[in-house]
């Protein structure tokens, strides 16, 4: 499908959409959102640089009655490819409970399950790009509940098939994904969360767990994953991300405030789950690394213009740490990077 073609489509669904919700009584005029993320990196070891458009998500969502949502959310530049992100109905027939069925992100994580508006750094961790950055197809059942403090159970199975694969796709293998938030008094929040997902032959089990306190102008957050192999078929994969984040208001006229952030992530050697022989996925192969063990230290400042994660300027530099030189992706090398993302 063309991007011209993609982009009448949208056009169109958002006029029927808005159209339709005037003649259904309770309706709401549909909520219309989208992220323009821009930047350009450097990497000094190659003495080479880039502009890139990261994102250009838009999205509609809309509560029809009290009972029944949507959401439909698309990306025009994922990386300079056009994708379908969020297409999914929600039902929620009693008070803090509801169900949504279609395409979605898994709940599992805090970092994976963010938003490119709410990130804090201009380029992922390596738990929310390398190891759990997980959509899929399937059910998802969310409920909220008040134990003093407020906490949100969620569960959900899915076709482990992907986003373009749906059609012919028929399984009796289904993966499921589990979350539990707890926030506490005063700002802290533990996130507990297991997944498990099977790309071929062998099961593999994901678990995390994930703290954070957040003040007036702190963020401090902590998250590990382990990632397991059935039949120890590959090294079992540790992740680690943490990071600090300090908010100083300002009263320029441009700038709201500005925020100074570090974060040290690290990852070791990784499988897709997929058999290789010769570095061609076959049957007959065993798993191999497919990403190779690396650290990384993040450190730079946020500039926002006006609300928080509304339009802010992300200026980072990254520093990688690999066991051998040779191990280094094209785009996973030291950088700089500028960003401007804008949120409307």
């Amino acid at each position: 499908m063309r991007r011209g073609e993609l982009m009448l489509i949208v056009v169109c669904l958002s006029s029927a959409v808005a159209m339709n919700a005037q003649n259904v009584k309770n309706a709401f005029s549909p909520k219309i959102h989208g992220t323009i993320r821009g930047k350009y990196e450097y990497q000094p070891d190659d003495h080479a640089g880039r502009f890139e458009v990261r994102n250009a998500q838009v999205s509609i969502e809309d509560t029809i009655t009290h009972y029944v949502g949507y959401k439909a959310e698309i990306d025009l530049s994922d990386e300079g490819k056009i994708k379908m992100l969020d297409a999914y109905s929600e039902l929620m027939p009693f008070d803090k409970f509801s169900f949504r069925i279609g395409q979605m992100r898994v709940p599992f994580t805090i970092d994976a399950h963010r938003s490119p508006a709410v990130r804090y750094f201009a380029n992922r961790s390596f738990i929310a790009k390398q190891v759990a950055d997980i959509r899929d197809v399937g059910g998802c059942l969310e409920y909220k509940l008040d134990a003093g403090f407020p906490i949100i159970l969620e569960c959900g199975m899915f076709n482990g098939s992907g986003l373009t694969n749906q059609k012919d796709y028929w399984t009796s293998n289904v993966n499921f994904s589990s979350k539990a938030q707890f926030f506490f008094p005063k700002g802290f929040n533990l996130t507990l969360s297991v997944q498990k997902v099977k790309p071929e032959d062998y099961i593999i089990m994901m678990y995390d767990v994930g703290a954070f306190f957040q003040s007036k102008r702190w963020h401090v957050e902590c998250e590990y994953l382990r990632k397991h192999y059935e039949d120890n078929a590959f090294k079992s994969v540790n992740a680690l991300d943490a990071f600090v984040n300090y908010d100083i208001p300002l009263k320029a006229k441009m700038f709201r405030k500005i925020s100074p952030l570090c974060r040290y992530d690290y990852m070791s050697d990784q499988s897709d789950g997929k058999k290789y022989l010769n570095h061609l996925t076959n049957p007959a192969g065993s798993l191999i690394v497919n990403d190779y063990k690396r650290q990384r230290l993040t450190s730079g400042i946020t500039l926002s213009l006006c609300a928080p994660f509304v339009a802010d300027i992300r200026i980072n530099y990254e520093k990688y740490f690999y066991e051998h030189a040779a191990y280094a992706l094209p785009s996973e090398k030291d950088k700089i990077v500028f960003e401007l993302m804008t949120r409307f």
